[in-house]
């Protein structure tokens, strides 16, 4: 009876082991793999003459996209700059600090 459990105990602890070596090796090739990866170079972005294409947007579309939201949306002001108040957080606070079972005057659900 004890020799089947200490078998027994053995064959987990053998399993783990073996269990735990390729999660291991696995993370060891994970790693490898995307240290590789990494080192690629990145390609180069090609520019062409009619839509050039680049890391950043050029000034002339910035300036039409601009003027396109402002025909779109119309002369916005701000007319008030505050801090905004958080009265409904603080309220959801308190309720959920409560010692009650349920909303008042409602009854349990």
């Amino acid at each position: 009876m004890a020799t089947d459990a200490i078998y027994t105990a053995l064959q987990v602890y053998g399993i783990s082991i073996v269990i735990s070596i390729l999660v291991a090796v696995l993370i060891k090739v994970m790693v490898t793999v995307t240290g590789r990866m990494e080192k690629t170079k990145p390609l180069d972005i090609p520019t062409g003459t009619v839509c050039p294409i680049g890391l950043g947007v050029p000034d002339e579309d910035v300036a039409a996209l601009s003027a396109a939201i402002f025909v779109a949306m119309g002369p916005h002001r701000i007319l008030h700059i505050a801090p905004t108040t958080h009265g409904w957080a603080t309220g959801a606070r308190a309720a959920q600090h409560t010692h009650t079972p349920g909303p008042t005057g409602r009854g349990p659900r």
